[in-house]
């Protein structure tokens, strides 16, 4: 089985946004010693607890010292962005990285609607409306989004027709020394099909969402049609995971996350994670671990050799050769702010185990 790595580069309580980023380069180099496939950086705004507002920029800074593993956007906001622009950034990370680029796409926004609209150039009293007063949807030209992107990316380029039947070509780059692997990305049944019907990748955020994975990849395993080349359907799923040296290291390093998740699903936001121990079960009370509870059956928790069983239980259930962890142990009170130690022993707990 294949292991991959899922990194929103966190903040926690007590980091700066350079502290996770420095903490975050360290993970992705040892993740490409140890034998991981891929490591993704994911795209929120406006949230306190993420750094990681735009993947292109951190790939190029978080890969410079690796020499092997495919970095990747887990993924790129697509509603957020102009195809150009995202065919751009990927097409300059392959011109560096080469053939070891992958392009995740997602619907979302990854921010709430105010932020979303400031992203798209409506800041303040811009507008959220259409000329019809009907609210504006970033999301309403998302296929074609995708396949701007992906004629964009195509050793042709893009042929745009003007008035009196004249062309213009678009490229990305002057010319491309390799091009970025398009995956696209969801946690709906409308990404599955949309993926099924355009011959691309796809990955079930099995981690953030934990219903509907069966069904999605049903649906696009059963959809699925191939391009010109023959492609056939891949895909694996993110699973959250806290490995240790012990069962009860394991779920006390997760309690942060725990808490987190409780205080976003309750309505509180996404502020810093607490640190592990008395900071954190100061507010993580009963009612709180409750809102979680159901959900934890889909996460991967435990010492080395439980969550390798889990995770290959996951793999089974699904029909996957690789799995995408999303580490998401905490830190201890006085470790160092940039880094994340029991993030980084997990890794390699899980490449003995398993790789």
């Amino acid at each position: 089985m294949r292991l991959s790595v899922l990194d929103l580069i966190n903040v926690r309580t007590g980091q700066t946004a350079r502290d996770s980023l420095m903490a975050s380069k360290a993970m992705v180099e040892l993740a490409d010693r140890l034998g991981y496939t891929r490591y993704w950086v994911a795209e929120h705004h406006n949230t306190e607890s993420v750094a990681s507002t735009s993947p292109a920029v951190e790939l190029m800074y978080l890969g410079a010292d690796t020499e092997r593993i495919r970095l990747g956007s887990g993924g790129v906001m697509l509603p957020n962005h102009s195809p150009l622009a995202v065919a751009e950034q990927f097409a300059l990370l392959c011109n560096v990285y080469g053939d070891r680029i992958d392009l995740g796409i997602g619907r979302a926004p990854g921010t709430d609607p105010v932020t979303s609209a400031a992203i798209r150039g409506h800041l303040g009293a811009g507008s959220y409306v259409d000329a019809n007063g009907r609210p504006l949807d970033p999301v309403a030209e998302f296929p074609q989004n995708v396949m701007d992107i992906l004629t964009l990316l195509s050793p042709g380029g893009a042929e745009v027709l003007l008035r009196h039947g004249q062309t213009y070509t678009l490229r990305p780059a002057p010319d491309l020394a390799a091009r970025p692997e398009v995956w696209l990305l969801g946690s709906s049944d409308y990404s599955a099909e949309l993926a099924a019907s355009l011959g691309l990748p796809y990955v079930f955020a099995h981690h953030f969402s934990g219903r509907g994975t069966e069904r999605a990849l049903e649906l696009y395993r059963g959809n699925f049609t191939p391009t010109d080349n023959g492609t056939k359907p891949r895909t694996f799923v993110t699973v959250n995971v806290s490995v240790a040296d012990t069962d009860d290291q394991a779920w006390e390093l997760a309690e942060p996350h725990i808490h987190s998740m409780a205080s976003l699903r309750s309505g509180g936001g996404l502020s810093r994670a607490r640190l592990v121990g008395d900071d954190v079960r100061s507010v993580l009370t009963d009612e709180l671990r409750q809102v979680v509870a159901p959900a934890l059956h889909t996460w991967a928790i435990g010492d080395a050799a439980q969550v390798a069983e889990q995770l290959r239980e996951t793999a089974a259930e699904f029909d996957v050769d690789e799995i995408m962890v999303h580490p998401v142990q905490g830190a201890r009170p006085g470790e160092p702010s940039d880094a994340w130690p029991a993030k980084l022993h997990g890794l390699e707990l899980l490449a003995d185990a398993l790789l």
